[in-house]
């Protein structure tokens, strides 16, 4: 077991990596999920986004994500009835499993965590962005429209951020969507994403058991506030689905902070015990333990 608070981030890193074969029990599940979708709405391409194409997935929390682009023949103005429609398809050809939307996804439970739990995104291809031509998408908004997404463009501007940073931002990323998982806050992981990579952007190294402190200051002195897309491809975007989440958000990462300079004050005080437990309710119990 770690004796320093570094080599227990370094441990906690390392296990919250999902390994390449945590997958592949979901490859059947992938293919039958596009091959009813082909047949029911003449999907043209289905493809892997956020966080576990990203390289930013938590281990046993986060799910996979695939973006379904139907072709404009099929497309329907109102986005929450084009979710109901695919929720449908895939309950036809998956009736003992839990099929649900959640906006702007439909959510596909195939097993007991975020692994096995497959969410696919109903997409119409727009074109190709000027600047960096990638493909652009629309998808469901909260509501009933649709806004623009560039997953690839958001992929490329955090991995280049990423690399700058000796390969830690990503990592760091995980952390803070540990913390989020760990706790039960209901923030999205596309906000947390562009929210600490545009602020490593303005770092010049990563160190995590100051910069976990660092960005939960950040999130909590920026108050969860709606954020500009820095690609300028989906406009605003959002912490939380509803104010009462970016409310209770901006609680428990506030809470979380100060467990942070508690276990910094430990510390600095030379008491590693204590910095370990604070760190420990910080992550909710899931810390390494001292010793």
């Amino acid at each position: 077991m770690p004796t320093t608070v570094t080599a227990a981030f370094n441990v906690l890193v390392s296990n919250l990596t999902r390994s390449p074969g945590e997958t592949s029990s979901m490859a059947s599940h992938r293919a039958s999920v596009e091959s009813k979708l082909k047949s029911s709405f003449g999907v043209s391409n289905f493809f892997g986004t956020g966080s576990n194409s990203n390289g930013t997935s938590v281990r046993y929390w986060s799910d996979v994500d695939y973006f379904a682009s139907i072709p404009v023949a099929a497309q329907q103005n109102d986005s929450a009835y084009m979710l109901t429609k695919v929720r449908d398809a895939l309950k036809e050809r998956f009736p003992a499993t839990t099929i649900r939307v959640a906006n702007p996804a439909v959510v596909c439970e195939f097993g007991k965590d975020g692994a096995e739990t497959l969410e696919v995104v109903p997409a119409y291809y727009i074109g190709r962005d000027g600047s960096s031509d990638y493909n652009i998408y629309k998808i469901p908004q909260l509501g009933s429209g649709w806004v623009k997404s560039g997953p690839s463009v958001h992929n490329n501007y955090v991995t280049g951020i990423n690399t700058s940073l000796n390969g830690k931002v990503k990592q760091l990323i995980r952390l803070i969507k540990a913390i989020k998982y760990y706790n039960n806050i209901h923030v999205t992981s596309f906000y947390l994403e562009l929210r600490v990579a545009k602020w490593a952007s303005a770092e010049s190294g990563i160190d995590y058991k100051y910069d976990v402190r660092a960005v939960l200051s950040h999130l909590v002195s920026c108050e969860l506030a709606q954020m500009v897309d820095p690609m300028s491809i989906s406009g605003y975007v959002p912490a939380a689905h509803t104010e009462n989440y970016r409310q209770d958000a901006l609680s428990k990462f506030t809470t979380a902070l100060n467990r942070a300079r508690k276990a910094q004050e430990a510390e600095g005080r030379g008491d590693i015990k204590e910095a370990f437990e604070e760190w420990n309710k910080a992550f909710n119990g899931r810390f390494p333990a001292y010793g």
